[in-house]
């Protein structure tokens, strides 16, 4: 069994280091733009992407993780296509992903030249997150670029399955950290109790980045939920 890990909105695959790290057999994508190429324009156009992806490697027996974005984009892939994974691990996600304006702005006066609250924003989400860690996932963040990471946040903010997320079958983790100011704990508990079958966590004193605040215990979770299916 391999797990795979899609990162969230202008970020890349390497958020996931404490994961890759741990999890033998898995590794992180990079959506494309996510340095290199042209983004895609919806969670639609990434689930398809991905799914080539995974063929073009081979890839067998997938569990599909992802974060905010990439938490949007493997619950559409789990509708779309059930029969090609073995389980989904959603972090910091949910069924419908409105964003404020209040992240949007900053994005937009960087792609304007005033990038100073859009790093202070960045900066920000990964406050809680080993000093090492924090300087390389900011730079690799701030070598993304603010249209990247606003282009993504439009498609999160077109993203609602609220009324379909009940249609998913596969094994299900949902993961929260307790303080996410962003996906707060009402949506993963949205779709732990839609999907049937579902585990939650909610691990207490992390925020958005939980897999890279709080590492030990979040593997700790994946690794219980990839054995349970396993066995």
């Amino acid at each position: 069994m391999s797990m795979v890990f899609v990162h969230g909105s202008g970020a890349c695959g390497d958020i996931w280091r404490y994961q890759t790290d741990y999890f033998p057999d898995s590794h992180a994508v990079n959506l494309p733009g996510h340095p290199h190429g042209q983004a895609l324009n919806s969670v639609d156009e990434c689930v398809d992407w991905l799914r080539q992806y995974l063929k073009g490697r081979g890839c067998k027996d997938v569990v599909l993780a992802g974060h905010s974005f990439g938490g949007a984009i493997v619950l559409m892939y789990a509708l779309k296509y059930p029969r090609e994974l073995k389980g989904i691990v959603i972090i910091g996600s949910g069924a419908r992903l409105r964003v404020h304006s209040v992240f949007l702005a900053p994005c937009e006066e960087a792609i304007k030249g005033h990038p100073h609250k859009w790093h202070e924003m960045i900066e920000e989400w990964y406050r809680r997150t080993p000093p090492d860690y924090r300087r390389r996932v900011i730079e690799e963040q701030k070598a993304v670029g603010p249209a990247v990471m606003l282009n993504d946040f439009l498609a999160c903010d077109k993203f609602d399955i609220m009324d379909r997320v009940h249609g998913i079958e596969l094994p299900a983790l949902i993961i929260c950290g307790e303080s996410d100011f962003m996906t707060p704990v009402k949506y993963a508990s949205y779709l732990g109790a839609k999907i049937d079958g579902a585990r939650m966590v909610v691990i207490p004193g992390a925020g958005h980045c939980v897999f890279a605040e709080k590492p030990e215990v979040v593997n700790r979770a994946i690794e219980d939920f990839i054995n349970a299916i396993s066995s």
